[in-house]
């Protein structure tokens, strides 16, 4: 039996062959089309499209105007700003059925996409990864990396509370507002439990 209990406001639909957790909440005009995974306590905003065979996990925020397509991949606690932009064809043209086709993108846990962002289809976003608003990323982004642009260049690390990192010499940093440590080796960034 599919589990009821969740919101849907009652100018969106949700096709049948959806699975929705507990306590999400879905706002008006938004459209939950058949075969798509939406996960526990999710807030899904004004004007949303989650298409066949998405990937929710929990506590994804979405905002308002964003079309979730079919191959992406989103981890518990991402955030999808208002009107950032998903794609999933590399080459897309009216004329020519591209279905098969559709590229995979993976937004790892924790990851936040600014408003106006673009991803384009086939890239990770690394688990609590920074985009910055407006940026158009074109290619993967490292776990805990700030990127801004068009193209997206990355011009720092950000941490798990969302602040700015900035590391000593031998490669630590501590986050300002929640005092949890970080080490970078090379171009890769972990948490020091």
């Amino acid at each position: 039996m599919m589990n009821t209990d969740y919101f849907v406001h009652e100018s969106s639909y949700v096709d049948e062959g959806c699975s929705i957790g507990s306590g999400t909440k879905i706002w008006h005009f938004s459209h939950i089309m058949s075969g798509c995974v939406i996960g526990n306590h999710c807030n899904i905003g004004q004007n949303v499209v989650i298409s066949p065979q998405v990937q929710l996990g929990n506590n994804v925020k979405i905002q308002n105007n964003v079309s979730v397509y079919t191959g992406v991949i989103c981890e518990d606690n991402v955030f999808l700003g208002p009107s950032m932009v998903f794609t999933n064809v590399y080459n897309p043209r009216s004329a020519v059925n591209r279905k098969n086709e559709y590229m995979q993108t993976w937004v790892r846990e924790g990851a936040s996409i600014g408003a106006n962002a673009t991803i384009v289809c086939g890239n990770e976003i690394g688990k609590f990864a920074f985009i910055g608003a407006g940026s158009v990323v074109t290619k993967p982004v490292p776990a805990y990396a700030l990127v801004v642009g068009n193209p997206a260049k990355q011009i720092g690390w950000m941490s798990e509370f969302g602040e700015k990192l900035t590391f000593n010499t031998e490669g630590e940093a501590i986050c300002a507002a929640s005092g949890q440590r970080y080490k970078k080796e090379g171009t890769i960034v972990r948490r020091i439990e």
